[in-house]
Parts: structure tokens; sequence; C-alpha cells
């Protein structure tokens, strides 16, 4: 029963972090650079740092729960550095593939990578025993994504220009796909990251914190590291491309407007991780499910974000059969998710 609640509480974070982007159309007058900066504030600082204040025992401050860790902190914030360059890569290959293509590859190979990575680092053996399980669990989530992409490219192919650029404005497939795998490989830091601050996890329930809220600080000090990689794009790409006043030469109403949904976004991205924090805490220590937990969060993540793909009509115009392997990549996919508990 506790496997599937924490499936549960993961899955609507995801579906939180799935719908984070469809605001990013309610943002108006603002460059890409902008907004993105504004959201990761929302998204990488002030609910991180929220979401962490949960993990603090009565008595002490989160500086010293963070502190407790003997350097876990600053190495999380190190992978956190790293996995940012994945964040920028990820919001520009939605922009050149769209929501369900972009995220689909990208977080595909942030899939295998955060999930086989640890385990190899911790000494796992991926052809007996649990590690077996956990290898094949991510060849099934790969072949799903595998096959997802492949109908992406019948996409491709089965629109016209009009339709891909009405679809998705930046419609490229070439560059799209290679940011893309850029963008799955350095992400996977994010997993790294959550790892390296295991120590702090520790020292917060030899505080008395909650194993509810335990995984916390760790995410804040993840993002943390991915906010600074990110604001110094942003501000460079504000002075290169002279919008830095979009901060400040909008009338009062957009900047409301603007906001609001960039919070938006923010808090429906955290979500994902405040909701693997929480539900990793109802699977055993050292279990398969635990250690598949970052594989099934991003094949949650692929999965919702191809229906927001259908809602937004990013696959209007496409064959039946580009259809037919869209809906057998995401069973697939749902298949993984499960496939560790069988």
């Amino acid at each position: 029963m506790n496997t599937i609640i924490g499936l549960i509480i993961i899955a609507i974070g995801s579906l939180g972090q799935s719908s984070s982007y469809v605001p990013i159309n309610k943002v108006k007058s603002w460059s890409w650079e902008s907004f993105w900066l504004v959201q990761g504030i929302f998204a990488w600082l002030l609910f991180p740092y929220l979401g962490a204040l949960l993990a603090v025992p009565e008595g002490s401050t989160l500086g010293a729960l963070l502190a407790s860790g003997n350097g876990a902190a600053l190495k999380a914030m190190g992978f956190g550095m790293l996995w940012g360059v994945g964040g920028l890569t990820f919001g520009l290959s939605m922009r050149y593939l769209g929501v369900a293509l972009g995220q689909s590859i990208a977080l595909g190979t942030c899939s295998a990578f955060g999930t086989l990575i640890p385990a190899i680092i911790a000494g796992a053996d991926l052809f007996t025993g649990k590690g077996f399980v956990l290898l094949v669990g991510v060849c099934i989530a790969i072949a799903g994504i595998a096959i997802i992409g492949y109908a992406g490219s019948l996409r491709a192919k089965n629109m016209t220009e009009e339709q891909k650029r009405a679809a998705v404005k930046d419609f490229a497939l070439g560059k799209g796909l290679l940011v893309a795998l850029l963008a799955g490989v350095m992400s996977a830091c994010f997993s790294l990251g959550l790892e390296a601050a295991e120590p702090i996890k520790a020292a917060a329930l030899g505080m008395g914190t909650k194993a509810l809220y335990a995984g916390l600080p760790a995410v804040l000090m993840v993002t943390l590291g991915g906010f600074f990689t990110n604001a110094v794009y942003c501000l460079f790409q504000n002075v290169k491309n002279k919008t830095a006043k979009d901060y400040f030469s909008v009338p009062g109403s957009v900047l409301v407007n603007n906001l609001l949904f960039c919070g938006l976004a923010g808090v429906l991205w955290y979500s994902q991780f405040f909701g693997l924090a929480l539900g990793k805490s109802f699977f055993t220590d050292g279990s398969i499910m635990m250690a598949f937990s970052w594989s099934i969060l991003m094949s949650l993540n692929i999965l919702f974000s191809n229906f927001w793909g259908i809602i937004l009509k990013e696959w209007v115009g496409c064959a039946k059969a580009t259809f037919i392997w869209l809906g057998i990549g995401l069973l697939i996919l749902i298949f993984s998710c499960i496939y560790p508990s069988l």
C-alpha cells in the first residue's frame, strides 16, 4: 500500500511539472531569457526554500541543517550547477521540438543516466539480482521513449512546414534533437546532486525531522546551483539582446500578469521534486522502487507531457500510424513505472 501511495504522490508532482510550460503562452512582451529568469526565481529559489523549511526540526535552523552534512550541501550545489546547463538546454529543446517531443527525448536520456549512474557509483551489479531488475526497468523505459521519438519523427514527416510552425513556432528537428540529448545528459546531474546530499537527509532524520520532508533541503541545494547557472546565462542574454528593459518597460497590468504566470510555472515545475521527495519516503530504503524512483518520475513526466502535446495540438495533422506508435510508446512507459514492483 505504501508503494502505491508513493507512486500516486510522485505522479501528482509529475503532472504539475508537465503542465508547467503551458503558462509560457500567457507571458506577454518578454523575451525568452527574461521569462526563464523570472520563473526560475520561483521554481529554483522561492518554492524550494519554502519546501526546505518544512524539514527544519524544532529549535534548529535551515542553515544549521545544511551545514550538518559535512560539505554535502556544496557537492549538491555543484551538481546543481551542472544540472543548470541541462535546464537551459531543456527549455531550448521544447522551443525547437515542442512540449511532447522535446520533453520525451531530454527526459528519456535524463532517466537512463540519472538512474544508472548512482547505482554504478554505489557498486551495484547491474547483471544480477536487484541491479538487473533496475537495468531491465530502465531499458523498458528507454524503449518506450524511443518509440515516442519515432512517432515524433513521423510527425515531422507528415506535417507541412506551415503545420510545424503553427504547432511549434521555432520547430527544428535536427537542432532540437542535439539540444535535447545534451539537456538529458546534464539534467541527470540533478539525480547525482540528490545522492550527494544524502548526508543532509540523514542529519535531518537524526534531528527528528519527519521522513516525509527530510529530502527537501537536498532539492533546495541542487536547484540553488542550477539557478546560478541559469541566472548568469539569462542576464548575459539580456545584455546581449538588449532585453533587460523587459522587466520595467511593460505596463503594470502586463507585469502583474507575467509575474503571476511565472509564479504558476515555477510552483508547477517544483511540484515534481516536492512530490519525488515526499513519495520516496513511502518506499523502503535500498529497495528497487527507491533506486528506480528517478526513472519513474522521468517516465511520468514524458507521459503527461505528451498528453499536453495532444491537448495543445502539437500532433495535429499526423497520420493514424503516428498516433498508434505514440500510444504504444506511452503504454510501455506506463508499464515501466509499475514493473519494479511486480
